[in-house]
C-alpha cells in the first residue's frame, strides 16, 4: 500500500486507512490492528470517543514498526 495523499502542509498520508470506530476494547481492537498492520496498513484511525485507544497504541508498539512508518490519526469528538 504505497499510495499516499499529500496534505496542505506537505505531510504525506497513506490513502487507505484502517478504521477502529466500531471495534470494542475487549482485545478485539488489539487483534484487528495487529492484523491490519501485518497486512500492510500504516494509517490507523483512532479517537478518544472510540474507547479503544489503549489497544490501538499497544498494537502499534508491539508490531515493532517505527513511529515514522505509521500514521495514526486521532480524531477529537
Amino acid at each position: 500500500m504505497n499510495n499516499t495523499i499529500t496534505l496542505n502542509d506537505g505531510v504525506k498520508i497513506p490513502a487507505v486507512g484502517f478504521g477502529t470506530i466500531l471495534i470494542p476494547p475487549d482485545g478485539s481492537t488489539y487483534k484487528a490492528v495487529r492484523e491490519a498492520l501485518d497486512a500492510g496498513y500504516r494509517h490507523i484511525d483512532t479517537a478518544t470517543a472510540y474507547y479503544n485507544e489503549e489497544e490501538v497504541g499497544k498494537a502499534v508498539r508491539d508490531i515493532g514498526i517505527s513511529r515514522e512508518d505509521t500514521f495514526p490519526v486521532k480524531i477529537y469528538l
